[in-house]
């Protein structure tokens, strides 16, 4: 394994266990293996390593499957598509909380992680601004409503998984955390497109 890698595994280890807000550059150097000099070589500070992880060294196929979208236009089923991003969200979603929690217990952490992300152009907005421009050029192809907002789609489609992810850290009347990712995604997918289907039937999303 190469070094970069080792140390992105670390990093996602290391701020599994103890938030990124308590997570420190030479803990991660240490769990990798390497100084903290070699890990600078690779990463600019903190907020890179968290980026990196978000990107890389998490299981969810999120952040390539969001990149992969534009050339899913007018290809399969939009019905698919949608579900296969909203397993992929709830899975990143369900793993980064532990990650990124904890930078919300510090204003002046968060300020600085929000700056650095900034920089970065990176950050949150990034999924949802892919999903609005898939869902723009499928209705723009006729495959979704021609009054479909796009932007507000994608928000209530990630945030549905967000808040699913959320509460299946807590208890509930509904174990969420046990629910399959597969039949929650289905759901949220059927409810959106009741209002983004083509009007000329309710299973135009599904054509290919």
């Amino acid at each position: 394994m190469e070094t970069r890698d080792r140390i992105v595994n670390a990093a996602a280890h290391v701020m599994r266990t103890r938030g990124l807000a308590r997570s420190t550059t030479k803990e991660i150097a240490k769990a990798a293996g390497f100084s903290e000099a070699t890990l600078y070589k690779h990463f600019r500070d903190k907020t890179d390593l968290f980026v990196a992880v978000l990107r890389e060294g998490l299981p969810s196929n999120l952040q390539p499957l969001l990149a992969g979208l534009p050339d899913r236009v007018g290809q399969g089923s939009v019905r698919a598509t949608l579900e296969e991003v909203a397993r992929a969200a709830i899975a990143f979603y369900t793993d980064t909380f532990p990650i990124a929690a904890s930078v919300f217990s510090e204003p002046t952490l968060l300020e600085a992680h929000r700056a650095a992300l900034r920089e970065r152009r990176a950050g949150p907005s990034a999924i949802t601004t892919a999903l609005a421009r898939y869902l723009a050029a499928e209705r723009d192809a006729g495959r979704l409503a021609p009054d479909l907002d796009p932007e507000s789609a994608a928000d209530l489609l990630i945030g549905a998984c967000l808040n699913h992810a959320f509460l299946g850290k807590f208890p509930g009347p509904r174990d969420r955390a046990e629910e399959p990712a597969e039949r929650v995604a289905a759901g949220f997918v059927q409810t959106l497109l009741k209002g983004a289907a083509p009007r000329a039937g309710a299973d135009g999303a599904d054509r290919e």
